[in-house]
């Protein structure tokens, strides 16, 4: 199959993985209906889990994943190779009385969730998605089909809103769903009835809002995919893939980890979130599982990589200046090496070689992403995970344009490099 064919089918696969996602409890579920589907085994983190060398396995633990594959050979100090990423969006979560709405209108009542485009949720299709918690103690996943909008003012209404939107986040970011009295209607009924749930069992609930749109290819030669929550699902995606053929068609020289956290929007401070437990929770069993003590674990430590992949800014074309005038990253011409003198991101000399290395395993070219001086630079799991575990760390991703839309756009190419990448690293 040729490169571009190829690339193709991984962006369609990306796009039905995204539809199967509009939470971030669907994208941790969904990882690991994948891998089990490819042979892993899913483990409940309140059993005693099985020997671990030459095993493949999968955990969830609320909106978060995390996937390994064992050497055969393991021992008590093989490195982790470990692929991180995040499973969350920008975007709204629901109140907690969600039912609301004035003049006729049923609308949603939600509150901002992490650094969203605002404007850019406007007139579009939206879904409700989340979990529910009911009274007999079972959590199950909900989502409806499109159900909300957010419906413009006529610029007859504002004739200067081409000079400028600025949108009340309280007062002009509740969705419609309906026209009746908010009285007498139940929006958690909706998301109920899409689980097959009595709503009058519903103890509480985490419902995020989220495009229904499915991701399209589209452009010159199809260079371009759009779709909402690439940031980062792009990234989880590419790790599932990878992780799957390592597993598939051979034995890596480390451990390989899949790392898809919850909650880095809004900093990673939970218990899915990469500054949590979780990772150190899964290496702690699995070393514990090949016999290691506290000081092979930390031998181990010393030799793994963890390789943090999130999106990045591509250069784009109307706003030069708001880019680095030299290092200028652009769709289609490869995935991106995060670099930041201040750490926001956790790159230095020896981790860019070795991304080099490894970009250079899978025959893909690669490019670089500083900021400009005089716009901040955001950050990722990497300096968190490399804080928190002492293990060297690699910022890394894809370039974007629309960072934090609703429906963000990035390089077909660039998708399915960056999952030969992580193949690459996998493999040690």
């Amino acid at each position: 199959m040729s490169h571009a064919a190829s690339a193709r089918t991984h962006v369609e696969d990306l796009a039905d993985y995204v539809a199967a996602s509009p939470s971030s409890y669907h994208a941790a579920e969904e990882v690991a209906r994948r891998l089990e589907e490819q042979g892993f085994t899913r483990l409940d983190e309140t059993e005693a889990w099985p020997a671990q060398a030459g095993g493949r396995f999968v955990i969830v633990r609320d909106g978060a994943a995390i996937a390994w594959v064992v050497p055969a050979g393991a021992t008590a100090t093989t490195p982790s190779h470990v692929f991180g990423a995040h499973t969350d969006s920008p975007g709204f979560k629901l109140k907690p009385r969600p039912t609301t709405g004035a003049k006729g209108w049923l609308q949603a009542a939600v509150e901002v969730y992490g650094g969203p485009l605002l404007n850019s949720w406007l007139d579009r299709e939206l879904r409700l998605a989340g979990r529910l918690a009911l009274a007999d103690g079972r959590v199950v996943l909900a989502s409806t089909g499109p159900l909300l909008r957010l419906p413009q003012l006529a610029i007859h209404l504002d004739r200067g809103v081409n000079n400028g939107l600025a949108l009340d986040k309280q007062n002009e970011t509740q969705p419609v769903w309906g026209l009746g009295d908010p009285e007498e209607a139940d929006l958690l009924a909706e998301l109920a009835g899409a689980a097959g749930v009595d709503p009058l069992e519903i103890r509480g609930f985490d419902a995020v809002v989220a495009d229904s749109a499915r991701g399209a290819v589209f452009g010159k030669d199809d260079a371009f995919f759009a779709s909402g929550r690439l940031d980062d699902l792009a990234s989880v995606h590419a790790g599932v893939v990878a992780l799957g053929e390592i597993a598939a068609h051979g034995d890596p020289h480390a451990i390989a980890v899949l790392a898809a956290f919850d909650h880095e929007e809004l900093g990673s401070g939970s218990r899915s979130g990469a500054a949590g437990p979780i990772l150190e929770d899964v290496l702690e069993r699995i070393y514990a599982g090949l016999g290691a003590d506290a000081v092979d674990v930390h031998r181990a430590y010393a030799s793994s990589w963890c390789l943090s992949s999130d999106v990045g800014h591509s250069v784009h074309p109307n706003y030069a200046g708001k880019h680095d005038p030299v290092v200028q990253p652009v769709l289609g011409s490869g995935p991106i090496l995060k670099i930041n003198a201040n750490q926001r991101y956790a790159t230095d000399a020896v981790g860019a070689a070795a991304w080099h290395r490894w970009c250079d395993a899978a025959g893909v070219v690669t490019q670089e992403f500083v900021s400009n001086n005089d716009v901040p630079c955001g950050s990722t799991i990497g300096p968190i995970t490399a804080t928190r575990l002492g293990i060297r760390t690699v910022d890394v991703g894809i370039p974007i344009l629309s960072m934090h839309s609703a429906r963000e756009l990035a390089g077909v190419s660039d998708l399915h490099d960056l999952a030969a990448v992580a193949k690459a690293f996998f493999a040690g």
